[in-house]
């Protein structure tokens, strides 16, 4: 995730003289539908991911001594070609990484081998299959990396391999020296050509979230792109785009490259969950027929909470199914410790440390949950979307709406079944609406679905109009209209099942499901949603 993160460095004018021409990029001509565009506000809070700059001073702390697996029997495989590496990047469970107490550079400068390994392992058992390397030439040394870094990144790609993963390298992050194309090919050279028909490195991003505004830069992607193509012909090359730029930004890298392409694009996605549909298509659409992977993708736990997290990363998961896109790699494993993330613009970012699918401390959030269940081909967690309220403290998906006028409040005094129910005491209403308790389900929205959803619902001396209600909103987060069940009987009332059903309006790229309150001086409980779609 770099709008917080990297930049870095390459190679030598004397070898572009005489390199071949670059291989064609390795897709076919395919057509990919074209799709509103998206960009919309979210009803969860994610912060800008801005670039960052290089920090003033990386640590240089030794490596820790720790074994590294070895394999007793030498299994040979065939060399790799640019189609079978293509291949495994599209379908690719892939994760992004740093250890907890050592991210971005500081993952080599206080290389751990063992925690490594531990990692690794833990990402291996939610169904990985993938690792990506962030390689930062400052750290390593540029234009000629340190033997004692290329042997840490070295050792990092053995340590995946012995747990079933292979590894894409992401070059050049923090690194802005585009005036030295020389140096750039030199060190990339340095970096890649071990590795050029080895089986467990299956791609390279030469530069993480690409700004192809930037002329300078442009210049030298432009004679990067042959340049590693000469160096690993049959390494697929990508670059990625920040969450800000999104398929915009993509269009622009292709444009800009033009006649140097590219084999696929990796899309950062850190937009509204609930549109992911609508702006996945747009971004294949904007490259097409280039492949797109999402190479990024997550949401923090400092200004959302874990259940909107989890929900978030099944929505896009789940997008990406139905828009044919079969690799996303989740921002990150792990949260960030006090002092984990070098000193840098990304570091004064709060909620950069709180990305991870793990806490510091090691637990699972559960969002862990959603993507061992997405990389294994098994349910999702049947609680996920918190139907009942039964959701820890935090856990939730489900947000306020219009709280000024009114808050759902979690109770045990009674409940449909279960412990907990929520309850709504003394709302108001206005132009605005009735105040709510909303959530958007998993499965994507489009036009034509027809929708249901049930909820139970009490009053006690309730007044006003307390109902479920279904809204439809378009791909810029334009309301498109809404349906709302019968209101729950005023007075005092056993518990009652409200419905409400309707048919997802043309242009609908996202739905909200409101349980409401509104001119209520008594209360009302509601408890056991059930949301369903055909």
């Amino acid at each position: 995730m770099t709008s917080p993160r990297r930049r870095v460095a390459l190679l030598t004018s004397s070898l572009l003289l005489g390199l071949a021409l670059p291989a064609a990029p390795a897709f076919a001509a395919t057509t990919v539908a074209k799709t509103a565009t998206t960009k919309a506000p979210t009803t969860t809070t994610t912060p800008t991911k801005t670039p960052t700059k290089t920090p003033t001073k990386a640590p240089t702390k030794a490596a820790t001594a720790a074994p590294v697996p070895t394999a007793t029997t030498k299994v040979i495989e065939p060399t790799p070609t640019l189609a079978s590496r293509l291949a495994a990047v599209k379908v690719a469970k892939s994760l992004n990484y740093y250890p907890s107490n050592a991210g971005w550079s500081n993952m080599w400068t206080k290389f751990d081998a063992t925690r490594i390994d531990a990692d690794l392992a833990k990402a291996q058992a939610l169904g990985a299959t993938n690792v990506r390397a962030l390689i930062f030439p400052n750290t390593f040394g540029y234009p000629t990396p340190k033997v004692e870094y290329t042997d840490k990144l070295s050792r990092f790609v053995t340590l995946a391999a012995a747990h079933n993963m292979t590894v894409k390298f992401t070059l050049f992050d923090w690194w802005d020296g585009y005036a030295d194309v020389a140096g750039s090919t030199t060190w990339a050279s340095a970096v890649i050509k071990p590795y050029k028909d080895d089986n467990r490195v299956i791609a390279v991003e030469v530069k993480n979230e690409f700004d192809a505004t930037d002329t300078a830069g442009v210049t030298w992607a432009k004679k990067m792109v042959p340049a590693i193509r000469a160096i690993a012909p049959t390494m697929p090359l990508t670059f990625s785009v920040d969450g800000g730029a999104g398929a915009t930004g993509m269009a622009r890298i292709k444009t800009a490259l033009g006649a140097t392409p590219v084999d696929y694009y990796d899309y950062h996605f850190y937009g509204n969950s609930e549109r992911a549909l609508a702006n996945i298509r747009t971004a294949q659409a904007a490259v097409a027929p280039a492949p797109v992977v999402i190479g990024e993708v997550g949401l923090n736990t400092l200004q959302n909470t874990e259940g909107e997290q989890a929900a978030f990363l099944a929505r896009v998961f789940e997008a990406a199914k139905i828009a044919g896109v079969g690799s996303l790699a989740p921002w990150t494993l792990n949260d960030f410790s006090t002092g984990a993330i070098p000193t840098s613009q990304v570091s004064t970012i709060q909620a950069q440390y709180y990305y991870g699918l793990y806490r510091t401390n090691g637990t699972a959030k559960p969002a862990a949950a959603v993507v061992r269940a997405e990389w294994t081909g098994t349910a999702l967690p049947a609680d996920l979307l918190d139907p009942g309220f039964e959701a820890a403290a935090g856990q939730t998906p489900w947000s306020a709406y219009l709280p000024e006028l009114g808050v759902a409040v979690k109770t045990q005094a009674i409940a449909h079944a279960g412990t907990w129910s929520i309850a709504f005491t003394n709302t108001d209403k206005s132009a605005a609406g009735s105040p709510s308790y909303r959530v958007a389900p998993i499965t994507p929205v489009q036009a034509g679905q027809k929708w249901t959803g049930s909820v139970w619902a009490r009053g006690n001396a309730a007044t006003g109009t307390n109902q479920i209600a279904l809204s439809w909103f378009d791909a810029n987060d334009k309301w498109l209209g809404g349906v709302s069940s019968a209101s729950l009987p005023v007075g005092t009332t056993a518990w009652t099942k409200l419905i409400v059903t309707g048919t997802a309006p043309a242009g609908s790229a996202s739905m909200q499901i409101h349980v409401k309150s509104g001119d209520n001086t008594g209360t009302v409980w509601f408890d056991d949603v059930l949301v369903s779609n055909s």
